[in-house]
């Protein structure tokens, strides 16, 4: 299979770590900030132990950015629900391999919805969970700490998760996404095991200001970079 030129890095700040009260402001200001897509994680009490949003509230955010919407659903069951997500503005719509029976039925009714498709990986759900359903998604999400709650640290063993997936994706146009414990102290050791795209919560919102998290960002960046070679 042709080798394909690496994925343009990607930093996706997660809402979850924001001020809820101004979810539109905060949406602006990391849009300013830097952000390549605004990372949206959608949790039910259920799949996860917390509650997040729905798609009333990622709808009501939708008007205040143009960047690409990435949905992130830790939601069992999630089939009935992805008509609506797509419909509230989501450009990605990324589910769990963990979350139901029929991975490969979901990720259709994603893509017949005009959507780009992931695949959402717990750390100890291993990487061929992957293997039958490859050529239906877009992006493989690694989760780096346990699904439920911002501010957790990175469990390194996803490091050696990200290498055998950016194997086995190899020559695919797929973007292989981290979330979890995700900062400019991470971020290079990610990267140059194969990660393009990198979610980051609590490290990008610290601060409050839009000055701080385009600091914050571009901290993230510039490790993740220079670990690719890509620092001028």
């Amino acid at each position: 299979m042709t080798q394909l030129a690496p994925r343009p890095l990607v930093i996706a700040p997660s809402i979850l770590a924001s001020d809820f009260s101004r979810l539109g402001e905060e949406v602006r200001a990391v849009d300013q900030a830097g952000a390549d897509w605004i990372h949206l994680d959608v949790m039910d009490g259920h799949f996860v132990p917390n509650i997040s949003y729905g798609p009333d509230v990622i709808k009501a955010m939708r008007p205040h950015t143009t960047k690409i919407f990435d949905a992130h659903l830790m939601i069992a069951p999630c089939d009935p629900y992805l008509e609506a997500f797509a419909k509230a503005g989501c450009d990605h719509i990324t589910i769990h391999a963990e979350a139901g029976p029929h991975l490969h039925r979901s990720l259709q009714a994603i893509r017949a919805l005009g959507k780009k498709a992931g695949v959402s990986l717990n750390p100890s759900t291993p990487a061929s969970a992957l293997e039958y359903v490859i050529d239906m998604i877009d992006l493989v999400l690694v989760m780096s700490v346990n699904p439920g709650f911002g501010g957790q640290a990175f469990i390194p063993s996803a490091i050696n998760k990200i290498q055998d997936i950016r194997a086995m994706t190899a020559g695919r146009p797929i973007d292989i996404e981290v979330d979890g414990g995700v900062s400019d102290k991470v971020s290079g050791q990610i990267a140059a095991a194969g990660a393009n795209a990198f979610v980051a919560g609590s490290a990008v919102f610290k601060g409050g200001t839009v000055e701080s998290y385009k600091a914050n960002i571009d901290a993230i960046r510039n490790a993740a970079a220079m670990a690719r070679g890509e620092v001028v």
